[in-house]
């Protein structure tokens, strides 16, 4: 069967395998830092040293950009990692338009680097197609960043619209799919021109390796500044972490698969909790960009969710505090199933919202997390 031909559950499964080349069902960990010359002193396998390129990383990236539907994928020592290297990319003067939701590590980190850099830089909401209109400057604008579902408030941006509108300007698109990932979303199919992961969460899937990853939809001379960046800056991840990444894509559309469809039946039950003032989760009618996330998330609308709980910020830490089953921690894309006040983990300047509670949504069952924060709201209404 040819590879193109596979269902992406299927390529998933066979993750790093090498069966049938070298007998290892299981693909090895490649060490080597350094790769030898022959006596001619010809590279006897075209590759001199790891930060330039790596056979560690060779299967994921292989995999991630077939997935996608790109070029060519590239790995990276985080998500942060991965997303500077598109921004370094870009010169000083250039224009940049960023969503107000998006994670916030990234955005804090992106004000200071526009600063620096010289980089003018507007932050719109990015589900308003008029807004990201309005912030197009012909000729100056170079790059329109979006994060859909954003984080924490997974608002959802129309990927194929946005894409027509920054293309206009001969602005480029890159996407965080991070919550996503290629089985719900491929935002290089609707118009980007980079898709970037913050591997750590979904496509690893077991909260033990920190890394990124960027895919082109194309070749182009930006593509190429950003693997100078990964070769001179070096923000290279390690061997052993690249084979723990390829091994938890094995999982990945199993978990994806799971995550999605508990987080969906748990945010119906929560919209009828009296406790709970809003749900935002863009698998729900009640979704303001529901009607868009059906357009473009296929086979899921993800594992995340959020929810606004009546009383505020106390009210919020308390049933958080309740919680037995979800573990109270940074991070989504698991096994296990976590929850964060994410204002309080922000810290000064957030925009969440204090009476925010973030939920990932793991492989537990379903019915123990519901009776988990069923217990919880139930404790903290008890007079």
């Amino acid at each position: 069967m040819n590879e193109s031909s596979k269902h992406p559950r299927t390529l998933l499964a066979h993750a790093g395998s090498e069966a049938r080349s070298t007998g290892h069902v299981i693909g090895p960990i490649v060490t080597s830092a350094n790769f030898a010359r022959n006596d001619d002193y010809e590279l006897m396998l075209g590759i001199d040293y790891a930060r330039d390129v790596s056979p560690a990383y060779a299967s994921f990236q292989t995999l991630l950009a077939r997935l996608e539907g790109g070029h060519e994928a590239m790995v990276f020592a985080s998500g942060l990692a991965a997303a500077t290297a598109v921004f370094s990319s870009l010169r000083p003067g250039d224009h940049v338009v960023i969503p107000r939701a998006m994670y916030w590590g990234l955005r804090r980190w992106i004000t200071r680097f526009a600063d620096d850099w010289g980089l003018s830089l507007d932050a719109v909401d990015a589900w308003d197609e008029s807004k990201i209109q309005a912030a197009m400057r012909p000729g100056h604008t170079r790059l329109l960043w979006l994060e859909t579902p954003a984080n924490p408030t997974w608002e959802v941006s129309d990927i194929q619209s946005a894409s027509r509108i920054a293309h206009a300007v001969g602005a480029m698109v890159c996407v965080d799919s991070t919550a996503a990932t290629p089985l719900i979303t491929r935002p290089l199919e609707l118009g980007a021109d980079f898709v970037m992961h913050s591997a750590t969460k979904y496509l690893n899937g077991h909260s033990d390796v920190v890394a990124g990853a960027l895919v082109a939809r194309e070749p182009s001379e930006r593509w190429e500044k950003i693997h100078m960046h990964r070769r001179d800056a070096g923000p290279i991840l390690g061997t052993f972490e690249a084979w723990l990444l390829t091994r938890g894509m094995r999982t990945l559309a199993v978990r994806v698969e799971r995550s999605s469809a508990s987080a969906l039946e748990l945010a119906q039950w929560l919209e009828k909790q009296p406790a709970v003032a809003g749900v935002l989760y863009p698998g729900l009618p009640s979704h303001p960009q529901h009607e868009v996330a059906r357009r473009q998330m296929r086979g899921g609308f993800g594992g995340m969710l959020s929810i606004l709980v009546k009383g505020g910020r106390e009210a919020a830490i308390q049933i958080a505090k309740r919680l037995e089953v979800f573990t109270r921690a940074t991070s989504l894309g698991g096994t296990e199933s976590l929850v964060e006040h994410r204002h309080t983990a922000e810290g000064p300047g957030s925009i969440a919202p204090e009476s925010l509670l973030r939920l990932s949504i793991g492989l537990e069952d379903v019915e123990d997390l519901r009776r988990d924060l069923a217990q919880a709201f139930e404790a903290c209404a008890a007079p």
